[in-house]
């Protein structure tokens, strides 16, 4: 069924304010995909605070040129959609990229990253940086290591001086 004119200004006004507010972008590429699957990844987006959009390509690729998004717009084979996030930034491209290890039909295709186009294979590194959470567990734990360390040193001076 053919989208209206006036949709497709609607749509077209949503997906430039999403390029303009979103800190992260990424474009998805979908395909054969069951109801299912579908509404299980969307449900997971939007846990970790993802909106999801399925648009035309004609109309994501007019969003990205009328909001000067510096690069080169990715190919974007096939159907596509955009996750997009005004949070943290990473959280579009890692949860896709753990959908695209569970269901053969998606892909990342590239985005807008810090402001600026970048391709699928920039894309996909972002992908495999971890959660703010799990970094700051890192950085506790590196904090922590040399103070444990010493903890234990002292402990076995200390039970070897009573021995």
């Amino acid at each position: 069924m053919a989208i209206t004119r006036t949709k497709k200004e609607e749509i077209l006004s949503k997906l430039s304010g999403i390029v303009k507010e979103a800190t992260s972008l990424v474009f998805v590429g979908f395909k054969g995909l069951s109801v299912g699957e579908t509404v299980e990844m969307r449900q997971t987006l939007k846990d970790e605070g993802v909106e999801y959009l399925v648009a035309k390509k004609r109309l994501i690729k007019k969003a990205v040129a009328d909001g000067k998004v510096p690069g080169d717009t990715p190919d974007l084979p096939g159907e596509i959609a955009v996750a997009y996030t005004t949070g943290d930034q990473t959280a579009p491209a890692r949860t896709i990229h753990g959908y695209t290890q569970k269901f053969d039909g998606i892909q990342i295709l590239g985005g807008i990253f810090d402001g600026a186009l970048v391709d699928q294979a920039k894309m996909q590194e972002i992908a495999t940086i971890p959660s703010m959470d799990v970094l700051r567990g890192m950085f506790v734990n590196v904090i922590n290591s040399p103070i444990q360390g010493l903890a234990v040193a002292l402990s076995a001076i200390a039970e070897k001086k009573e021995g």
